[in-house]
């Protein structure tokens, strides 16, 4: 397939204007997304927290797309016939012709309507769709981009589904379909191109380019006005996501974006203004319980606790009464989530703790998914050593009691030199000697597959945090979203949240930003920047954020920000 460079401001023609006004009583809402029942990254929470409010207004008449993913679908789906007959109707006659398309309800609040694309039964027809995309509007798809090319699938199957039900319903409605990033972009101009009857709204939480700017070290936002979009474009071998992105943006009824900030970024990169902004949201009101949040910050305080012990099993020589916990969370972004500045930040405040003799420890948490193969076997034995002297110290408690309660029965004092016998001296020896270790504590929970290269791990290294006896700041990474079912650290993100004492969020590029909104929300302070859309929001909303726990490191496009004020985490710890 050729793979020339056509201009991305090269318009699609023939596409016409949408003059009719909706009726929204006989109107379908089809919300199409790549992290529907499938978590990469913020756009899985934007969904989850505003589908009962979507389903409340739309009822019947809101379905989700999403991609088929078989471990996710065990999950997260409920599998079940369509109810509404023309949707029955379009996922028989897709699967007729060789697709695998299921139907379900997607088990969160609300249990809105999803239908799920197995783009995998259909990949026989990439290159013919590639050819068609070339064909149709110039752009060309590398054979070694995966992750476009199954936004190709998804695209021309989600054009297909729509195209279909259109043809299948008997009295026709309204359809409108909101496409959510680039990763569903194909969907939307494919529907343009075919003129299929559907009014179509294009959310960007993010700009391709955007995110691949800032990543490389560029003053981002002191040179939006002056950025050849096609050549940075074409130099990081993003070209063809780029005009995927900049097709949907420009062939959409309605463009939105989730910030100010994000919406100035888009009209320089993607040259179109974005008609509203939308920021996003938070289904508050299982937070609400405002009288709780200190016995739920107890609570699962002591759980992170218990992994503590036995992550650091042989060298916990530091009070747990006076260790407070940091994290940072999100996609594994390096520079883009703030990353290098929290490590400079911790080795920073690792120095000042030490050199004023603090008895203050910090165990800093960075919760970023990676490539791994496996749990460090480390990792997994000192958890295993933490139930083994749990288990010793309740049987010999349960021995201990049995003695004293036989003691008292018969109306004696105990002799004390008699409650614990040789027995029970051997299992409390045997349990020390378990938990020797010559050592370190690890830093990575997994088997990282990019050891070597990680940049994460090659910062600690440089820093030298090695969770040794004399540093004040340990450094755990947890590369993978927490869950409830984890052998290592059975909690869910929430229940994390709610442990520690400090989210630390110093994001150079992040569109809205979950993470410290849930901190606020939840009762736990947190520092983020404002060049995030959320702290851009709260410094435009908020007069004194510092008041509600919010602390702004201040930042006009410049990465040098830890040689100023980072808001000191020392001041944090006391």
């Amino acid at each position: 397939m050729p793979l020339t460079r056509s201009l991305s401001v090269t318009s699609l023609s023939g596409l016409e204007d949408w003059e009719d006004e909706l009726d929204l009583d006989n109107a379908i809402l089809f919300e199409v997304a790549w992290e529907v029942a499938n978590k990469v990254g913020g756009i899985f929470t934007v969904i989850q927290t505003k589908a009962k409010i979507t389903l409340d207004e739309w009822g019947e008449n809101y379905f989700l797309i999403g991609p088929y993913l078989e471990l996710n679908v065990r999950t997260q789906v409920e599998l079940i016939e369509p109810p509404n007959p023309a949707i029955r109707r379009t996922i028989d006659s897709m699967n007729s012709k060789g697709c695998k398309v299921y139907f379900g309800r997607w088990l969160i609040e609300g249990g809105p309507y999803v239908i799920l694309i197995d783009i995998g039964a259909t990949a026989w027809s990439l290159d013919r769709w590639k050819t068609e995309l070339w064909e149709s509007c110039s752009i060309g798809i590398p054979w070694y981009d995966r992750e476009a090319n199954d936004a190709v699938l998804f695209g021309f199957l989600t054009a297909w589904f729509l195209g279909e039900f259109s043809a299948q319903c008997e009295e026709k409605p309204f359809i409108i379909g909101h496409f959510h990033e680039w990763l569903s972009g194909v969907g939307l101009f494919l529907c343009r191109i075919r003129k299929l009857p559907i009014a179509t709204i294009f959310t960007t939480h993010a700009t391709l380019l955007g995110r691949y700017l800032c990543a490389g070290s560029v003053d981002f936002y002191n040179n939006l006005q002056t950025f050849n979009v096609d050549k940075e474009a074409g130099d990081r071998q993003i070209y063809h996501r780029y005009c995927m992105e900049r097709a949907a943006v420009h062939c959409t009824h309605v463009f939105s974006t989730v910030s100010q900030i994000t919406a100035v970024e888009a009209e320089h990169l993607l040259k179109r203004k974005p008609d509203i902004v939308t920021p996003n949201g938070l289904n508050v009101k299982k937070f609400s319980a405002m009288h709780e949040f200190q016995n739920l910050h107890a609570q699962s305080k002591a759980r992170i606790q218990e992994f503590v012990r036995g992550h650091f099993y042989g060298h916990l020589d530091f009070n747990l009464d006076k260790t407070i916990f940091f994290f940072i969370a999100g996609r594994y972004e390096y520079s883009n989530k703030g990353a290098d500045i929290f490590l400079e930040a911790l080795a920073r405040l690792n120095y000042l703790l030490r050199v004023n003799g603090s008895q203050i420890t910090v165990v800093a948490f960075f919760i970023m998914p990676a490539r791994t193969n496996n749990f460090n076997v480390e990792t997994l034995k000192g958890q295993a050593v933490r139930k083994q002297l749990w288990d010793t110290a309740n049987a010999v408690k349960e021995k201990f009691g049995k003695k004293l309660y036989e003691s008292l029965l018969v109306g004696n004092l105990p002799d004390m030199n008699k409650m614990l016998d040789k027995e029970d001296f051997t299992m409390m020896k045997r349990a020390i000697f378990a938990t020797q270790r010559h050592s370190f504590p690890p830093i990575c929970t997994h088997n990282m597959l990019d050891d070597s290269t990680d940049p994460i791990l090659n910062t600690i290294r440089r820093i030298g945090l090695f969770n040794s006896s004399a540093d004040r700041v340990k450094v755990i990474f947890h590369p993978e979203f927490l869950s409830s079912t984890s052998p290592l650290l059975p909690v869910d993100y929430e229940e994390f949240v709610r442990g520690c004492h400090l989210g630390v969020f110093p994001s150079y590029y992040e569109p809205w930003g979950y993470t410290p909104a849930e901190c606020t929300v939840m009762g736990i302070p947190s520092i983020s920047t404002n060049l995030s859309g959320f702290g851009c929001f709260m410094e435009e909303h908020i007069a004194d954020p510092s008041a509600y726990g919010w602390y702004h490191c201040g930042g006009s496009g410049n990465r040098d920000w830890h040689n100023g004020s980072i808001c000191n985490p020392y001041s944090t710890t006391g």
